[in-house]
């Protein structure tokens, strides 16, 4: 049974590496051969979820995910969690649904194929695979968060270059439409999450959408505080009137003493956290190798003299 296991988890990993690898660079290298070479672009791509429609296990799983039942609201909700962590086109709710659903009964085939290793114990026998079920159903959930997260901290990590570049675009004599297009232009290879939310706004503009309410979708659709605040200074500058370089000079000071501030206080917490390592790791080395040799002392002259004593 168990070599079997091993041969359809090995047979299944290779099957994903072949395709991926076919996905990723055999099929998009053929296709720039084919092409003689790179293209010149006006707007560098948008780096979103990749081309699901030309594979015949993407578009299947996508039917399958299409076919999950979901509350609208808890739909919504989950689009705009996706859209938080990147992926903006539609299949990508049939995607995760699909994958929440896979995982859900993979871990549970995983449970009871193990529980007969894990224990003799009925009730077990039956609470093992439901536990693995519970267990694929919220392990998507946990990487969607920790997408969210990660892509939070690249956009919030990129915003002070992505401003002294505007500030510096300004000046020269653009406006902000032009400015912001001109930043994720020259950005994208630095910075392409945050590039792509600027392209995104871009393109609204372009399509008739007035400013304030581009700008307004861009902070919707990232979900970042600092990005909020950003936006926020962009809609009230153009609302007022008032000078948008002075603006995002003003807001990039802030942003690096509000930075500085952070990583302060990040300095000052070291050291409290450095105290249950300390006590539970280092602590009990230090007594073994301090006190060690003296407590094998003891027990080698001290003991066996008590037991030969006559009191």
């Amino acid at each position: 049974m168990a070599i079997a296991i091993s041969v359809v988890l090995f047979l299944a990993l290779t099957g994903a590496i072949s395709y991926f690898g076919y996905r990723r660079y055999a099929r998009p290298g053929g296709i720039f051969e084919q092409l003689g070479g790179k293209a010149t672009i006006t707007m560098p791509v948008m780096d979103t979820v990749e081309d699901e429609e030309g594979g015949l296990l993407v578009s299947l799983i996508q039917q399958i995910g299409e076919k999950v039942p979901i509350n609208p609201e808890d739909a919504s909700l989950l689009r705009r969690d996706l859209m938080m962590a990147g992926y903006q086109t539609p299949s990508a709710l049939p995607l995760y649904q699909a994958g929440r659903l896979l995982s859900c009964i993979a871990m549970i085939a995983l449970g009871l194929v193990s529980r007969s290793f894990l224990t003799s114990n009925t009730v077990l026998g039956i609470v093992i695979p439901v536990g693995f079920g519970l267990i694929g159903y919220f392990v998507p959930s946990i990487w969607l968060d920790s997408r969210i997260s990660s892509r939070h901290e690249r956009l919030r990590l990129s915003l002070p270059d992505l401003l002294d570049l505007m500030v510096v675009s300004v000046e020269a004599g653009l406006a902000l439409d032009q400015a912001i297009q001109y930043v994720s232009v020259q950005l994208v290879n630095a910075h392409p999450d945050l590039c792509q939310e600027f392209q995104l706004a871009t393109l609204e503009i372009r399509a008739g959408s007035r400013r304030i309410d581009a700008l307004r979708h861009l902070a919707e659709r990232t979900g970042e505080p600092e990005l909020r605040k950003l936006v926020a200074v962009l809609i009230q500058t153009d609302r007022f009137g008032t000078s948008i370089a002075d603006s995002l000079r003003t807001h990039s000071d802030f942003m690096r003493v509000r930075r500085r501030q952070d990583a302060e206080e990040r300095a000052g917490k070291v050291g409290v956290k450095l105290v249950f390592p300390i006590f539970f790791l280092i602590l009990p080395s230090m007594l073994v190798v301090a006190a060690g040799p003296g407590l094998l002392q003891v027990f080698k002259y001290l003991f066996p003299m008590m037991r030969n004593s006559k009191f």
